[in-house]
Parts: C-alpha cells; sequence; structure tokens
C-alpha cells in the first residue's frame, strides 16, 4: 500500500517480443496511466505534470514502458537515472522485467514476420542475444520479473491483473437485459437466453396489458412445468461462468433475456435471476429494454421455432 500523496510509477521493460505491450495494454484496462517507449531523459518533466482533467481519479499511477528502442535507451545510466528518481520524495518507484526464452521469441517473430528490432539484416537469434545482454542490469536489479516462455496473451494478462489490479474488490460489471426478438436483438450481448418455451401471459386477457414486474404475470410464468428446471439451470450456469470471466479479466458481462414481445417473460426471467444471483454474491444491474413498448398481436402472433403460435 502507499502512502497518501504517493505517485506510484511501475517502470515495464524486458526483452523484444516478450509481452511489454500486452502488459501496457492490461495496465490501462485496471486504471493506469501508460506511455510506451518514452524518452527517459524527460520521466521528470513527465511525472511533474498534472494529470487530465478528463480523469475521475486525482492523479492515477503510472506505467512507462521501455526497452533497446527507446530513444537514449544506456542500461547503466538509466538505472542511475531511476535511483536518483526514488530518491525524490513523492515517489514509489519500481521496474517490472518481462523476460522469455530465445527458442520462444525466435519462434513468435518467425510466426509474426516482423523483424527483431536489433537485427533488422541479421537472423533474429544474434538480436535476441544481444539484447539480452544490453538488459541484463534491468533484470538482476527488477523489483517484479514475469517469464512469459510458456504464457499465453491471456495468461500474462491474468498475472498483470492479480498482480497490479488498483482496486482488489473491483468486480466484473453484470447486466440482465430483457428484450424482446420481435424487436431485434440488443447489441453487446455475451450471453443469450431464449424464453419463448414459457407460457406465454399476452394470450390472457386479464394479463395482457401487465408486465412481467406484476404478480400475477410472474404466478402464470411460474406456474409452467419447464419453469423451475430452466431457471435453475440458467442460474446454476451463470453461477459457474460469471466467476470464470472475472478470472479473465473481462470488465463487463451482458447477458440477454428474450422472448417475443420483451413484455412478460423475459422481464420476469430478468428479475427472478438477478434475485438468484445476488443471493449468489453477485451484484447484477437489470434493464427492460421493452418493458414500456406498446403490447402488438400482430408481435405476439409470430410463429415460434417449432412453427406453432405460441402458447
Amino acid at each position: 500500500m502507499t502512502g497518501e500523496g504517493v505517485k506510484r510509477v511501475l517502470l515495464v521493460t524486458g526483452l523484444s517480443g516478450a509481452g511489454k505491450s500486452t502488459a501496457l495494454k492490461t495496465m490501462e484496462d485496471i486504471g493506469w496511466e501508460t506511455v510506451d517507449n518514452f524518452p527517459f531523459r524527460l520521466v521528470e518533466g513527465l511525472l511533474e505534470t498534472p494529470p487530465s482533467s478528463s480523469r475521475g481519479d486525482s492523479d492515477p499511477p503510472l506505467a512507462l514502458g521501455f526497452d533497446s528502442r527507446t530513444r537514449g535507451f544506456e542500461p547503466d545510466k538509466l538505472i542511475e537515472s531511476v535511483k536518483r528518481l526514488q530518491k525524490k520524495p513523492g515517489y514509489l518507484i519500481s521496474t517490472l522485467f518481462l523476460d522469455c526464452a530465445g527458442g520462444e521469441l525466435e519462434r513468435r517473430y518467425g510466426e509474426t514476420r516482423r523483424r527483431h528490432p536489433l537485427a533488422l539484416d541479421r537472423p533474429a537469434k544474434e538480436g535476441i542475444a544481444l539484447e539480452r545482454t544490453l538488459l541484463a542490469p534491468f533484470r538482476r536489479w527488477a523489483d517484479h520479473l514475469i517469464d512469459t516462455t510458456d504464457l499465453t496473451a491471456n495468461d500474462l494478462q491474468r498475472e498483470i491483473r492479480q498482480r497490479f489490479l488498483l482496486d482488489k474488490d473491483t468486480a466484473t460489471t453484470i447486466t440482465l437485459t430483457s428484450f424482446g426478438f420481435s424487436r431485434g436483438l440488443p447489441n453487446n450481448i455475451d450471453l443469450l437466453f431464449d424464453v419463448r418455451f414459457l407460457a406465454n401471459p399476452f394470450w390472457d386477457p386479464d394479463l395482457k396489458k401487465m408486465t412481467g414486474l406484476d404478480p400475477e404475470v410472474a404466478d402464470y410464468i411460474s406456474k409452467d412445468p419447464a419453469y423451475p428446471e430452466a431457471i435453475e439451470r440458467i442460474a446454476g450456469m451463470l453461477e459457474f461462468l460469471l466467476p470464470r470471466y472475472q478470472d479473465a479479466g473481462k470488465a463487463y458481462v451482458n447477458i440477454g433475456i428474450g422472448c417475443t414481445g420483451g413484455r412478460h417473460r423475459s422481464v420476469h426471467v430478468a428479475e427472478r435471476l438477478s434475485k438468484d444471483l445476488r443471493a449468489a454474491g453477485f451484484s447484477p444491474n437489470v434493464v427492460h429494454r421493452n418493458l414500456t413498448s406498446r403490447p402488438m398481436e400482430a408481435l405476439e402472433s409470430m410463429q415460434s421455432l417449432n412453427g406453432n403460435k405460441e402458447i
């Protein structure tokens, strides 16, 4: 933990192809301000620059990426510059080094057809060896070391989140959206559940103008023989999947619950699932896209998947 008023700075470096860009992008996603290949002689001026007024936080931690391509790259001099910065009051400066086996780096360069920055006209192997020598002082001196030889991009993202997440209690934002298929699919749905197999209250004259928020409609839907098992299975699937989305660093999970018109079955099921998820420790948001749409018999009379009018 850092004290109040202390500026947290992480220097991110390592071998070219070891994952620096992925690490910086992940840190940006979790709230860090990131700058890549910034001339190190200008770092002090950057640290003294006020944060953007567009940011909600007062002064976010800063991750600075640099490697052998960075202008003015001289490892020994850079380390001395960092040591001077560390003596300045108000800063907590640490270093992350991303390492990787030479053979794996050669494979990555071969797959992407990119040239190694230190071997533009030579085999990548030579550039890798030269860069490893140049960066050896930083590897020995780094506070954090991640070897990405056996890591996928997702593995590295997960590791970065585990080590550098600013708010350990930050949870994936979960949104349940009820909607009517006859009025089009919502945008950005990750998981979609079609509940048109449930008994349709629209065809009961007393319930037609009500919605899934009314207890009479909820009671009607819940009497469908398929209802208890369907709810149990859908809730169980969500309780299984949502923690895994969180572990993978997914910031938002949007769950669509659809019926024909979007006013009865989908609304009730979304509300019921939200209660089950809250009981399981989640905090879902609920949006009813078509709740206030005018009920239209032409829409409700659309053919179901098996070719018969919905019940």
